[in-house]
């Protein structure tokens, strides 16, 4: 069994940064992907970013290219989102989650995913 655990949420001034963190507890196994998603009070949970285990390509929302950027330690199997020029929009609870190896696997869209971290609020105010 996979568990995440992501930490470094809070509360920050617009313009300001926050870096979110998802260790994963189990190393045996194989992921296609390891991705961002947030998911504002009455809203749906909406992708943010991800990075492909193997390769290490990313993909980002439009709405926060150029601001969050996604990286990777595979030594301790933790993926970061570095957030800079947070906005208040950006408010919302935060969740990593991993995508397993299967044909036709885009890893842009909650439902494929497999594992899932608790989340961690981020509180942007203006």
């Amino acid at each position: 069994q996979v568990q995440l655990v992501e930490s470094g949420g809070g509360l920050v001034q617009a313009g300001g940064s926050l870096r979110l963190s998802c260790a994963a507890s189990a190393r045996t196994f194989s992921s296609y992907a390891r991705g961002w998603f947030r998911q504002a009070p009455g809203k749906e949970r909406e992708f943010v970013a991800h990075i492909k285990w193997s390769g290490g390509s990313k993909n980002y929302a439009d709405s926060v290219k150029g601001r969050f950027t996604i990286s990777r330690d595979n030594a301790k199997n933790t993926v970061y989102l570095q957030m800079n020029s947070l906005k208040p929009e950006d408010t919302a609870v935060y969740y990593c989650a991993v995508a397993l190896p299967r044909p036709g696997v885009a890893a842009m869209e909650a439902r494929e995913y497999d594992y899932w971290g608790q989340g961690t609020q981020v509180t942007v105010s203006s």
